[in-house]
Order: structure tokens, then C-alpha cells, then sequence
């Protein structure tokens, strides 16, 4: 975590770090968090970290503890099957969407992503991989013309990084997220929206089934 410019507000500065940092597991479920250990560290007074903490309270990644303050809440598989099935009937929706809106355009964009995705699984880079595994689904909420795919999925997004960071620190599984989403893109490209539909919808259905094979064999 590091100190803050005031490029944009403070608030969305600081509940942008704070929730990465939620997200990437510098903060661990069951942690104690202080405003004034985290204002302290962002260099900022904690007006702007209470203002955050309440947002990020509300949607669920931390929870109030009594007199001990916030805690960083736990990652609970109930929530992220929900989640799973949300996707798994929203995501090939969006593909269908989508499918006949492929310019030349957003080929060129879609195989980019594609190729960035395998390059950083080479370098070995999962954080960065996890946020192009994110930015490859939101490319295709963007090419949906449906907002409100893309605005309902972005929150989520943030809870499924918390088990996405364990499921893709393994090597075999971050190269078959990249193949599984080259398949769909290759789909779309052919125009084949029902197939590309539900190779979306196999491929949620598969990286919910790591998520949940990994949380069983850490449990």
C-alpha cells in the first residue's frame, strides 16, 4: 500500500487501494482493520478511510466485530457458488449479444487480450493475470451493448479475485483459462453465437468447479 495523490478524490483513492489490497490478500479474512493504521499508511486523514471502510462494508468485504471494529470478511462459498450460477447464465447472454456486434475492430482488440493473457501466464505474473482474465470477460460486456452486464458483473468481479488468486497461482490451470477464452473469442469470430454461448457457459462452470476443488483441498 502505498501514499496517495490527490488525482482524484481521497475517498475513491483510498477505497480503490484498500479494496486491492482486500483483493490480493495483503488484508486476510478474520484481519482486524484500523482507520488509523490504514490512514497512517496512505498519509491521509481518516475521514476519507471511515468514508471507504463504510463502502466496502456494505458490499461485504469486511463486517463489523463488536468492539474490535471491521474485520475482513470470509471468503464463503456459498456466496461464490451464487455468484457461479449468476454467471453462468449472464456471461453466455452476453456472448450472444455480442457475437454480431464483432467489428474488425473488436477482433483486433479481442485476440490482443487473448495473446496478453498467455504472455503474462509465460512471465509467471498471476496478479496481472488475474486482471486480464477480468479484462477479457469486460470486453465482452462492452461489446454486449448492455450496461447493465457490465455494471452488475464489476462488483462481483472484485469478491471472485479473493479465490481467483489461489485458483491460477497454478500454471496448467492459468493456460487453460487462456485457451477456453480463445475458443470463445475464435466462436464469436465465426459468427456462431450458440456455440460461442456455450463455450462461455462450460468455461464458467469449469472455474467454479477449481474454485471449489481448491477451497476443498486448503479446508
Amino acid at each position: 500500500m502505498e501514499s496517495l495523490v490527490p488525482s482524484k478524490s481521497l475517498v475513491d483513492q483510498a477505497y480503490d487501494v484498500i479494496l486491492d489490497a482486500l483483493c490480493d490478500g495483503t488484508f486476510k479474512p478474520g484481519e482486524r482493520l484500523t482507520q488509523e493504521d490504514i490512514a497512517a499508511r496512505l498519509e491521509v486523514s481518516r475521514q476519507p478511510v471511515t468514508h471507504a471502510l463504510a463502502v466496502l462494508k456494505a458490499q461485504g468485504f469486511v463486517a463489523q466485530s463488536g468492539r474490535r471494529g471491521l474485520t475482513v470478511t470470509e471468503v464463503e462459498p456459498s456466496f461464490f457458488e451464487a455468484i457461479y450460477q449468476f454467471r453462468s447464465a449472464v456471461e453466455p447472454l452476453a456472448v450472444k449479444l455480442a457475437t454480431p456486434r464483432m467489428t474488425k475492430q473488436a477482433i483486433v482488440r479481442g485476440r490482443s487480450l487473448v495473446e496478453h493473457g498467455r504472455n503474462l501466464v509465460v512471465a509467471g505474473d498471476n496478479r496481472a493475470g488475474i486482471q486480464a482474465d477480468m479484462d477479457f470477460h469486460s470486453f465482452i460486456y462492452g461489446l454486449s451493448g448492455n450496461p447493465i452486464i457490465g455494471e452488475t458483473m464489476r462488483l462481483h468481479w472484485y469478491h471472485l479475485r479473493r479465490a481467483m488468486g489461489q485458483v491460477l497461482r497454478y500454471p496448467g490451470m492459468s493456460i487453460s483459462v487462456w485457451q477456453e477464452h480463445d475458443r470463445i473469442l475464435e466462436a464469436m469470430i465465426r459468427t456462431d453465437a450458440d456455440g460461442a454461448a456455450e463455450l462461455m457457459r462450460r468455461h464458467v462452470v469449469d472455474a467454479y468447479e477449481r474454485v471449489r476443488s481448491d477451497g476443498q483441498s486448503n479446508a
